[in-house]
């Protein structure tokens, strides 16, 4: 075994109670976020990992197949981190408060061997420095996962198809409408027309701050995509800077049906239909006795 990881393994105990006071004194621990006894596991599975990784010496390859359960726990705790709340640089400090704990072990052991302290502290310091990296870049790619994650979220949460009359949908799209959003859009309005059987379809672009070229395109992608499916589309929330900006930018919706309001669009749905809307006449009780 390594000299360096020999005693690194003797004073495995020292080095967690160490790195564990360090991590409870932070002023920036996030107790709200994690117990301090799912901290201490955490902590002593990574130890117990790195110490059996260095077993043979190896201070610079953190892809060796010996680092493969270290590089795990670190993923693992990362992207679990990253779900969390936890923010890059306190993952970041996890792993880099436990150099500081390796080091005051060996300061301790080899203060009367200079030259050897000297390297085992810079080859500590490599390894603990890529390690930290890696957990960075891991952090990063489990935050994306989140975003990512919800915003697919959001975009189903804001794309609701409603069923306004027997035949009529409705989807009303609050924010930019982009691309991939589109996409999303146009699956859930095409799978309510198959599961409701509906022949109109109408499209609120009331909450949409401003429509550009693209978002025309996207509007008449989606307007022909609902045709192929046998349905009739109707865009409402035509607004009066929405009509100039497609009139300046040249963009022709001459063969889709549009209307300034949803009510506008819901009964030129009911004509469509042959449906027609009336108020209840109300009658007269002329058998009333008037005294």
């Amino acid at each position: 075994m390594n000299p360096t990881a020999q005693l690194l393994k003797k004073k495995k105990k020292a080095i967690l109670e160490n790195w564990m006071q360090n991590q409870l004194a932070d002023e920036s621990l996030r107790e709200d976020l994690i117990s301090n006894d799912d901290l201490r596991r955490q902590s002593e599975e990574l130890l117990n990992g790195l110490l059996s990784a260095i077993e043979k010496g190896n201070f610079d390859d953190i892809y060796a197949n010996e680092f493969e359960q270290v590089t795990d726990i670190l993923s693992d705790i990362s992207v679990t981190r990253a779900r969390q709340g936890f923010t890059p640089c306190e993952t970041t400090l996890y792993v880099l408060s436990l150099k500081i704990a390796l080091t005051d072990v060996l300061e301790k052991e080899r203060r009367d061997q200079p030259e050897l302290l000297y390297k085992e502290v810079l080859q500590i310091n490599r390894l603990l420095d890529s390690l930290s990296i890696l957990t960075f870049e891991t952090y990063l790619r489990g935050r994306e996962e989140v975003i990512l994650r919800q915003t697919d979220e959001i975009n189903e949460i804001s794309t609701p198809v409603i069923r306004v009359w027997d035949g009529i949908l409705a989807l009303p799209i609050i924010g930019t409408l982009d691309s991939s959003r589109t996409q999303v859009v146009m699956e859930n309005l095409l799978q309510e027309i198959v599961n409701t059987g509906s022949s109109i379809a109408i499209l609120d672009i009331s909450g949409v701050p401003a429509v550009d070229s693209l978002v025309a395109q996207h509007l008449i992608k989606t307007v022909s995509a609902t045709r192929l499916m046998g349905a009739e589309c109707i865009i409402s929330g035509i607004r009066a800077e929405i009509a100039q900006t497609i009139v300046h930018l040249g963009i022709d919706l001459s063969n889709v049906k549009t209307k300034a309001t949803l009510a506008s669009a819901l009964l030129l749905a009911f004509n469509m239909l042959a449906l027609e809307v009336k108020p209840k006449k109300t009658t007269v009780n002329t058998n009333r006795i008037i005294k």
